[in-house]
C-alpha cells in the first residue's frame, strides 16, 4: 500500500515547498483484476474532511481506500481558520499538535468602523482549555499533516489521480467507475463517503443537488507575504477609508503571510480583480505605499449558503462542503466538515463491528443536517449584515456600529461573521433527557468541555482521557456494576482522574455521585445525580439505537 513506507515529502518545508509537493500516481492491482475488487470503505476526496474520515476509520481498525482526482495539495490559504473543536478532534487523530505548533493561535478579534475601533471580543475568555479558540493555518499545511498521518497507518491506501466518473448504488454498497492516467477501471465499495468539496462530482453523478441562497456579492482573497508587527488577531473593517463603502478582513498566517479579504461588490469582474496590477493598489491602500510585500496567491469567491436535502443516500454518505456550503466569514466550512466525520466515523465503526444496526448510522443525517442548518443560519445573518442590499439595511448596520462603540447591547447586533462553535444537538434522538436539575452548558447534546486534570501522576487534559467508545464519568467512586457495561470506559473524577483546578466539577456541575455518559464523539448523551445500572444501560441503548445495552 501507499502507506507502507515513510514518506520523503518535505512536509516540514516552507509554504512554497509544501505546495509544490506532487504525489506519484501508482497503478493499482485493482486495474488488472478480472472482476471489480471489493473495498469495505471508500472515501472520495483527499481534503481535510476526507483525510480526517480515513484516519478515524483506520485508527478504529478498518481498511480505507481514499480516491482523489488530483496529485497535489491545495494551493493558497483557502480554509484558514481551524477551531478549537476541530483541533480537539485532530488531537484524537494524532495531528493536532503539529498543526498548533505550525499555526498562529488566536482568541481576540477586533471590529472597526471607518478608521476607528468599535470594540474587541475574546472567543476564549476563560483559562483551562488545552487548545486556543482558533489557529490560522494554510490549508496546504493542514492537508500535509493529515497525509503524513495517513502514511503512518497501514490501513489506509491513498490513490492519486483516481477520478470517480460513475456511481451505481445498490443495497449492499456501490459500484464506482474510476478514470486514471492508465485508463478506466471499476471497484465495488461496501460504503462510500463523499468528501469531494463544494463542486462535488459525487453529488452530480448521483443526480443530487445542494439548495439554498447565493448572495450577490464577491470578495477577493489575497495572501500577502510581508514583515509586519500586527498582532495575531482577527481584524474586520466596515467601510474603512482605504476601501470605502466595502469591508475588509485581515488575518495573520504562518511564514509571515497575511490573509486579506476585500469586498468587491457584485459587479466586479473576477478575472480582472485577480490580476496583480489590480490587487497591489488595494493592498497598498491598507498597508501604506512604502510597505514591502509580495503577493503569494489570490482568488475571488461568491457567498453561497447551500445544503443537500439529505446527507445519507443508502450506502453513500456525504460530508463536508459537498453536503453543505457556507460563506467563508465565520470559519464554518472545514470545521463543520471535520465535525461531520467525527459524528459519522464512530457510527460506521459500530455498524461494521456488528455492535449496532444501520439505524444508528441513519442518525448521522439528522444530527449533522441540524448542525448544518445552524451554520447556514449564522452564515446568512453575517452575510446580510456585512453586505447590506438596501439603503435602509445599510443605515441600520451603520447605526448598530456607532452604538456598539459605547453600548455593549449593540455589540450583540454587530455581525462580522459569528465564529464557528460546535452545534449542541438539543433534539438528537440519541440523547436521554435530564431527570435531574443541573447548572451550566453541558446539557445532553453538547460537546464535553475540556479541563486540566492529573492521571497516574501526570498532568493532562480531560478530553484526552476519553477512549474510542463511550465513557462514564463519575464524580466519586465508580459503581461496581459500571465495570460490566459493554464498550464503556468508567472513570472516577477524584480517584482515576484528579480535577486539579476544580474546573471539571465547575463546568459539569459535578456533585458527589453525579455521572455523565459521553459518546465516542465526545458529546454528552445523558447525565444523572444518582445513576443506576438500569438507567445507564437504557441511555446506552438510546445512544446506539439498540433494543438493549
Amino acid at each position: 500500500m501507499t502507506s507502507a513506507h515513510t514518506p520523503s515529502y518535505p512536509f516540514r518545508g516552507t509554504g512554497a515547498e509544501v505546495q509544490a509537493i506532487e504525489f506519484a500516481y501508482t497503478r493499482s492491482p485493482d486495474q488488472d483484476a478480472a472482476q471489480p475488487a471489493q473495498h469495505p470503505i471508500v472515501v472520495v476526496g483527499a481534503g481535510p474532511v476526507g483525510l480526517s474520515m480515513a484516519i478515524d476509520m483506520a485508527q478504529r481498525g478498518h481498511r480505507v481506500l481514499v480516491l482523489d482526482n488530483d496529485h497535489r495539495l491545495s494551493i493558497g490559504s483557502r480554509a484558514l481558520c481551524f477551531s478549537k473543536r476541530a483541533l480537539e478532534i485532530w488531537d484524537r487523530l494524532g495531528v493536532g499538535q503539529p498543526m498548533v505548533d505550525k499555526g498562529v493561535s488566536w482568541n481576540l478579534g477586533k471590529v472597526f468602523f471607518h478608521d476607528k475601533e468599535v470594540y474587541q471580543f475574546n472567543l476564549l475568555p476563560e483559562e483551562g482549555h488545552e487548545r486556543p479558540a482558533f489557529i490560522n493555518l494554510q490549508q496546504y499545511y493542514c492537508e500535509a499533516y493529515l497525509v503524513e498521518r495517513c502514511l503512518q497507518l497501514p490501513g489506509i491506501e491513498l490513490r492519486w489521480d483516481n477520478k470517480v466518473t460513475g456511481v451505481a448504488p445498490r443495497g449492499d454498497g456501490a459500484l464506482l467507475s474510476i478514470e486514471t492516467p492508465d485508463g478506466p477501471y471499476q471497484i465495488n465499495a461496501d460504503w462510500v463517503i463523499a468528501c469531494d468539496g463544494a463542486r462535488s462530482t459525487m453529488r452530480g453523478l448521483m443526480g443530487l443537488e445542494s439548495k439554498g441562497r447565493i448572495f450577490q456579492d464577491r470578495f477577493l482573497i489575497a495572501d500577502v507575504k510581508m514583515k509586519a508587527d500586527f498582532p495575531a488577531e482577527r481584524w474586520f473593517w466596515f467601510d474603512p477609508p482605504f476601501h470605502p463603502g466595502q469591508s475588509v478582513l485581515l488575518h495573520r498566517e504562518p511564514d509571515d503571510v497575511w490573509r486579506i479579504d476585500f469586498q468587491l461588490g457584485w459587479d466586479a469582474d473576477p478575472e480582472e480583480e485577480k490580476k496583480p496590477e489590480n490587487i497591489i493598489p488595494r493592498v497598498q491602500a491598507l498597508l501604506g505605499k512604502d510597505t514591502e510585500f509580495t503577493l503569494e496567491w489570490a482568488s475571488v469567491y461568491t457567498f453561497a449558503c447551500l445544503r443537500m436535502d439529505s446527507f445519507v443516500h443508502g450506502r453513500v454518505l456525504f460530508a463536508g462542503d459537498c453536503a453543505h456550503g457556507v460563506s467563508p466569514f465565520g470559519a464554518r466550512g472545514a470545521n463543520s466538515g471535520v465535525q461531520d466525520t467525527d459524528n459519522l466515523a464512530w457510527k460506521l465503526d459500530w455498524v461494521l463491528k456488528g455492535r449496532a444496526g444501520t439505524e444508528l448510522l441513519a442518525t448521522y443525517g439528522p444530527e449533522r443536517e441540524y448542525a448544518a442548518d445552524e451554520n447556514l443560519l449564522n452564515s446568512t445573518r453575517a452575510t446580510d449584515f456585512i453586505t447590506p442590499k438596501s439603503e435602509i439595511s445599510r443605515l441600520f448596520r451603520d447605526a448598530a456600529l456607532d452604538l456598539a462603540r459605547e453600548h455593549p447591547f449593540a455589540r450583540r447586533i454587530v455581525n462580522s461573521g459569528r465564529l464557528s462553535v460546535p452545534a449542541v444537538l438539543h433534539q438528537s434522538p440519541l440523547n436521554t433527557p435530564d431527570a435531574d436539575s443541573f447548572a451550566g452548558t453541558q446539557v445532553p447534546g453538547a460537546v464535553l468541555l475540556d479541563a486540566p486534570v492529573r492521571r497516574n501522576g501526570h498532568s493532562g487534559w480531560l478530553l484526552r482521557q476519553l477512549g474510542m467508545d463511550f465513557t462514564l464519568l463519575v464524580f466519586g467512586p465508580v459503581p461496581a456494576w459500571a465495570q460490566g457495561l459493554p464498550h464503556v470506559q468508567a472513570l472516577s473524577i477524584g480517584q482515576d482522574i484528579e480535577d486539579v483546578q476544580g474546573l471539571v466539577a465547575q463546568r459539569l456541575d459535578g456533585q458527589s455521585g453525579t455521572a455523565y455518559l459521553i459518546r465516542p464523539d465526545q458529546h454528552v448523551c445523558a447525565r444523572w445525580r444518582t445513576p443506576t445500572e438500569a438507567a445507564v444501560r437504557a441511555a446506552l441503548a438510546t445512544a446506539t439505537v439498540a433494543a438493549t445495552a
